[in-house]
């Protein structure tokens, strides 16, 4: 028996937190999208279960202890909702990129994340086959010191990008999400 629509929405972080491909086969969808894939690695687009693994790996890049802890979950049939909060710490760049190029690196502040999202799953066939967002990334960014800017981080992500350090952590980040999609 498959699993209900909470536990398809549950699954769905357990994956991003952890990288379990067998789980991700189990709960994701062969033509899952990911609405929110524009601001990640290329590979964080792959339709399906590999898409979820290289955004899950994009995301551990950046935080170790990676945890989305569930607050609440509603469904209507073939959509279900699912509110959280997301945390971490930041202990690799955390690497945003826009039309598939590097637009921003945070390098490592070793600082908590703790941050709400909402998110809406598509379902079909009984998997997850689409995903929109709705995150408070304003607190996010201010957790890390970016928004609104502190002169020091403002300073250390200006050195990253003219020594290109920026540009190599985009480069690994992109590998290592590539990496994990190979496995989906």
């Amino acid at each position: 028996m498959g699993m209900d629509a909470s536990e398809l929405g549950r699954g769905l972080f357990r994956i991003l937190a952890t990288g379990d491909p067998v789980l991700a086969a189990d709960v994701v969808h062969p033509e899952f999208r990911n609405r929110e894939a524009a601001v990640s690695p290329e590979a964080c687009s792959t339709p399906g279960p590999a898409g979820v693994l290289a955004s899950g790996a994009w995301m551990r890049s950046a935080f170790s202890d990676l945890r989305f802890v569930v607050t609440d979950v509603a469904d209507a049939g073939d959509r279900v909702w699912v509110r959280l909060r997301m945390q971490g710490r930041h202990t690799g760049p955390f690497v945003k990129f826009r039309d598939g190029a590097l637009d921003q690196a945070v390098p490592p502040t070793a600082r908590e994340i703790d941050f709400e999202q909402i998110h809406v799953l598509g379902l079909r066939d009984g998997k997850v086959v689409s995903h929109e967002a709705v995150r408070d990334d304003v607190t996010m960014l201010g957790q890390l010191g970016v928004f609104p800017p502190e002169p020091a981080g403002m300073l250390r992500m200006v050195g990253w990008r003219l020594t290109g350090r920026a540009k190599r952590a985009a480069q690994r980040v992109t590998t290592q999400a590539a990496d994990a999609a190979a496995q989906g």
